[in-house]
């Protein structure tokens, strides 16, 4: 069971109530929401936007078969040979991403 799982079922249920405000708000149209007190976020603002610090992609273990030469190339760099296997496909995944 995933933690997020674990933890959703020890939170309490619903009332009635609330259950019936949600509802009621579900139906509304969004054209009355007040966004007032909510500054418009503009093309400057996201420019100068950074990735969260604390974020960390999850980890997964897998087996991959790469050509003796390239596993070669990158052990002989030393340590860490997985990380710049990582970064070098992240590197790559980044390049296609903003190719669209």
């Amino acid at each position: 069971m995933s933690m997020a799982r674990h933890n959703q079922d020890k939170l309490p249920g619903l009332s009635q109530s609330r259950m019936d405000e949600l509802k009621t708000l579900a139906q509304q149209p969004d054209t009355h929401i007040d966004y007032s007190d909510i500054p418009p976020l503009t093309d400057e603002y996201w420019k100068n936007a950074v990735r969260n610090p604390f974020y960390r992609p999850i980890k997964m273990h897998t087996t991959v078969r790469l050509d003796a030469d390239v596993l070669a190339w990158l052990k002989q760099q030393g340590r860490g040979y997985q990380t710049r296997l990582n970064a070098i496909l992240r590197r790559a995944m980044l390049e296609d991403a903003n190719k669209g």
